[in-house]
């Protein structure tokens, strides 16, 4: 066994760490909340989410408070209910999402669920609106509505999001930064919300 590599014998909670030269010692297994909002420092992430939250933010804010020109919450639950036919409960979530999501996304908390959010949002506005229009937007005006364009790089962007999680100037990676060593070494624990 080199002096690098490390046994683990797992017990209930915690798995136990067996190094050469070491004492033993435990590390909490991965929870799925930390696997969940777990990102690394670099800025992909930050990039990936700060894009997609500046963007979707007017338009959530459109929706839900009808700021820049939007109809407001229930104009736009109107609209979602009545002409695009939603039910209910999914024209309500489409609102909440767009705008609580954009604020997750800016913040860069719970990044992968906000992202993921925004992207089944997108997929669903290409679906029930914008496919019968073609790839384009309508920048000369004479399409019947708005093309998907738009969404396929929001999507795409949405997915660089959850994959690479909310990067370094996020609150996922306050949550989940590692502490430094001891002097002593010893064993590194995640941070907790405890």
């Amino acid at each position: 066994m080199s002096a690098t590599s490390r046994t683990y014998r797992g017990t209930r909670d915690t798995d136990e760490i067996v190094a050469p030269g070491r004492r033993y010692g435990t590390t909490p297994r991965r929870s799925a909340f930390y696997s969940l909002v777990a990102t690394d420092g670099r800025a992909t992430g930050t990039i990936a989410r700060l894009a997609l939250g500046l963007v979707m933010f007017p338009h959530g804010a459109q929706k839900m408070l009808g700021w820049f020109g939007g109809y407001g919450f229930e104009g736009t639950f109107g609209f979602l209910t009545g002409k695009a036919g939603l039910p209910g409960v999914v024209a309500g979530l489409v609102i909440f999402t767009e705008f609580v999501g954009s604020l997750l996304l800016i913040t860069g908390l719970f990044t992968r669920i906000a992202a993921f959010g925004i992207m089944s949002i997108m997929i669903g506005a290409i679906l029930t609106t914008h496919l019968p229009n073609g790839f384009f937007m309508n920048w000369a005006g004479n399409q019947a509505g708005e093309g998907f364009e738009y969404h396929l790089l929001a999507i795409a962007v949405a997915l660089v999001a959850i994959v690479a999680g909310g990067g370094a100037a996020s609150i996922d990676r306050l949550l989940t930064k590692r502490s430094r060593p001891s002097v002593g070494g010893g064993i590194v624990e995640p941070a907790t919300l405890d």
